[in-house]
């Protein structure tokens, strides 16, 4: 079967499908010098900066980064130059067998259009002749006529009548010549066109599977030279020894000092004769000696106080009411996730098992019940891992509430959003405003008024009057839940609050309304 003889009336299914051919090789030769392009920027990017603690896995990653400059080269010159080269061979090609058989076309078209206009002046004469003889007839029936008018009728009916039979003689040469360039234009000439067409796009395959192959072989060269190389990374990677690094930090930093003991009183009050009074400096007014800043001396000869670790539970108890509550609706969503998906593996197994009892040929149906149990398993488990959740998850959202109904008394800010929305930056506004006062108060005992989740402070900072920066949207963002704020690709918001770690920032919209969005979906740029 060849092109030829079985596509002998497809010419645009042909041209069609040579292009085709020809933009998959373009296309490929694209997609080589891309990723010759990717190979060249890793291996810069793995040329960084060698460091004396790195020296070992710097060096492999050195060659790793050579077989990869490898890989770049042995693309760009068997695989993009040669097949660019070809391409552009083969494309001169198709032009010029195209362009033939164009001219073919045109041919046959210029002889069928001779061929009409012998037609059409062949009938035009033969309606000439037929009434030039009626208009004889005419005039020689009729008496009144003279002899000169008929003989002058006759003699125009004889020459239209000789016109009319060239006209014929010339619509037949016309038609047998037409018939001849058809036949041969349609059994000779178009096919061999479209044989050197199919020879060319055979060709053209054959390169193409051979770029393909070649680009597997450029990565099959360097694979046991980049094994050993990871292998030397492992070795490296096991050469860590933690207990002597912490033996080395000891030896270089220990300074060999005593713990200081405890603070003297210091009394200021010995070198002054004169009596109390009101304006006094640094004697309260019941006479008794003021211990300035004994609260921040405190604070400052613990360095540790906000660093102290505490023990991780699995309902985040340890942290305070805002952060439990967000950590706890994170992990309630990855729950339900996974159940999600747990749900829709299940119903596939389903339906593949009644397609193999449908159609035994195609699986046996028991082999597929240890994974559906399996499933029903794990459905089972993360079910009552969500309601566990869901039951933490309510009773911080009311130790939430309950917290900023006591705060309402005394600090004006305001409403809260739902529990359900995104991080509440308000909460932890009246958390920093609570804790601010608390400080300003003269501490009457030790451990008195302090903040009980010291390690948070610097989580809950008062919320900002005005716009700290502008982010542009990277992707769209459709807020659905309460507390969110809906957002297009481009738009261009107000940045009010940062992330504090939770992967959320409150942004404003410059028509109005404030709202959390994913951090990640933002590019931010601080005043």
């Amino acid at each position: 079967m060849d092109w030829g003889t079985e596509l002998w009336d497809q010419f645009e299914v042909l041209e069609r499908h040579t292009q085709w051919g020809l933009d998959l090789l373009d296309r490929y030769v694209k997609f080589v010098k891309e990723r010759t392009e990717v190979e060249q920027a890793y291996a810069k990017q793995l040329r960084f900066s060698q460091q004396q603690s790195f020296v070992q896995i710097l060096q492999e990653v050195n060659d790793f980064a050579g077989q990869r400059e490898l890989v770049a080269e042995n693309l760009g010159i068997r695989v993009c130059l040669e097949l660019a080269k070809y391409s552009q061979d083969i494309k001169q090609e198709r032009k010029m067998h195209f362009q033939e058989g164009r001219r073919a076309q045109q041919q046959l078209e210029n002889g069928f259009k001779q061929l009409e206009n012998s037609k059409r002046k062949f009938e035009r004469d033969c309606r000439e002749a037929e009434k030039a003889a009626q208009t004889a007839e005419r005039l020689d029936q009729d008496i009144n006529a003279t002899k000169a008018d008929v003989e002058k009728a006759k003699q125009q009916a004889h020459l239209r009548s000789h016109m009319a039979e060239e006209s014929k003689n010339e619509y037949a040469a016309q038609l047998q010549r037409f018939n001849r360039d058809q036949a041969h234009f349609y059994f000779s000439q178009m096919p061999q066109i479209f044989d050197k067409l199919q020879d060319m796009d055979e060709r053209r395959a054959t390169h193409l599977g051979a770029g393909y192959g070649l680009l597997s072989e450029a990565e099959l060269q360097v694979v046991p030279i980049i094994a050993k190389c990871l292998e030397g990374m492992k070795v490296a990677a096991d050469a860590v020894d933690p207990k002597n690094d912490s033996q080395v930090l000891i030896e270089l930093h220990k300074s060999g000092f005593a713990r200081p003991g405890d603070v003297e009183f210091e009394d200021f009050s010995q070198p002054m004769n004169r009596a109390p009074s009101d304006s006094s400096l640094g004697t309260p007014s019941d006479g008794r000696p003021e211990l300035r800043g004994s609260g921040r001396s405190r604070a400052k000869r613990w360095p540790f106080g906000k660093k102290n670790k505490t023990v991780v539970t699995e309902d985040f108890s340890h942290l305070p009411p805002e952060q439990q509550r967000k950590r706890l609706q994170q992990q309630l969503e990855e729950r339900s996730r996974e159940l999600q998906k747990e749900v829709d593996q299940r119903e596939a197994l389903k339906k593949m098992k009644d397609v193999y009892e449908k159609t035994p040929q195609m699986g046996d149906p028991a082999s597929l019940e240890p994974r559906i149990t399996e499933t029903l398993g794990n459905i089972e488990r993360l079910k009552l891992e969500v309601q566990k959740y869901e039951t933490w998850l309510a009773e911080a959202e009311s130790r939430v509430l309950s917290n900023k109904g006591d705060s309402l008394g005394r600090h004006v800010r305001p409403p809260d959003p739902p529990a359900s929305a995104p991080p509440d930056s308000s909460s932890n506004s009246n958390a920093s405003q609570d804790n601010k006062e608390s400080s300003e108060e003269p501490p009457s005992e030790e451990g008195q008024d302090a903040p009980i989740y010291t390690e948070f402070d610097e989580d809950f900072e008062e919320e900002p009057a005005s716009p700290i920066g502008h982010c542009v949207a990277i992707y769209h963002f459709e807020g659905s839940s309460e507390g969110t704020i809906s957002m297009a690709e481009g738009e261009g918001l107000s940045l009010m609050e940062e992330d504090k770690g939770d992967g959320w920032t409150r942004v404003r919209r410059k028509e109005g309304g404030e709202g959390y969005v994913p951090t990640s979906y933002l590019r931010v740029t601080l005043n």
